[in-house]
């Protein structure tokens, strides 16, 4: 099979759903093997569906053989988890840095994710604070391609999960907008849309080193 083989977590979720239907257009990549909790419905010549248990590093390990790249869109809310926050830490910190370790073992040299805007390990809110500590687990595997990408409050349709709040604020944050410039241009709302073609546009630029991609650089990407 020609082209590169893609894996991807976090397939339905908002941005990985819009970032494997690119994967299974685009004719740079011939296989996509796309990770999940059940078996997807979207047939496709391409697309090679594994259920996988997430909690179990062994299920992951024998997920795929080798890959060019990984993609990682998984994360969950409070909603969800209500409220667990060692819950919340299985999904948005265990399951990309188990997936990257498995990956550098399997040879894998690029490795993209999802991140947000404000990460950070000391910070006070749970959330960003968590997602620093991802990206610490993550940059600390050593890819020789790593892309950490950090959106700010994403504009999209849900397909299955409706969220009041996020789309109050995404009113909000689109009629503020005006407000973003030079240093707050990262917190700029961003088409989820534009988040899975950067990361689709990190795969083919292949960029050495820690790459960290907030909106500006998102913009370049797609």
């Amino acid at each position: 099979m020609n082209g590169q083989t893609a894996v991807i977590a976090g397939a339905t979720g908002l941005v990985g759903s819009l970032l494997l239907q690119k994967l299974l257009k685009d004719d740079a990549f011939g296989k996509v093997v796309a990770l999940t909790r059940k078996l997807s419905e979207i047939p496709h010549p391409k697309l090679e569906n594994v259920v996988v248990d997430f909690n179990d590093i062994e299920s992951i390990r024998k997920s795929f053989s080798q890959a060019d790249v990984i993609f990682c869109c998984v994360g969950t809310t409070q909603k969800k988890v209500k409220g667990d926050h060692a819950a919340y830490r299985k999904v948005d910190l265990d399951i990309p840095a188990h997936l990257g370790k498995v990956g550098l073992e399997k040879g894998v040299r690029q490795f993209i994710f999802v991140s947000s805007v404000g990460a950070n390990t000391s910070s006070n809110n749970f959330y960003l604070r968590l997602k620093g500590e991802v990206e610490n687990a993550v940059s600390e595997l050593g890819y020789e391609c790593l892309y950490i990408i950090r959106p700010s409050m994403l504009v999209g349709k849900r397909s299955e999960d409706f969220r009041l709040g996020e789309f109050v604020g995404q009113a909000v944050m689109r009629s503020a907008s005006v407000m973003f410039f030079g240093q707050m241009k990262k917190y700029y709302p961003v088409k989820a849309e534009d988040v899975a073609q950067a990361m689709l546009g990190a795969a083919k630029e292949k960029r050495k080193g820690i790459n960290i991609i907030q909106y500006e650089e998102m913009m370049r990407l797609i």
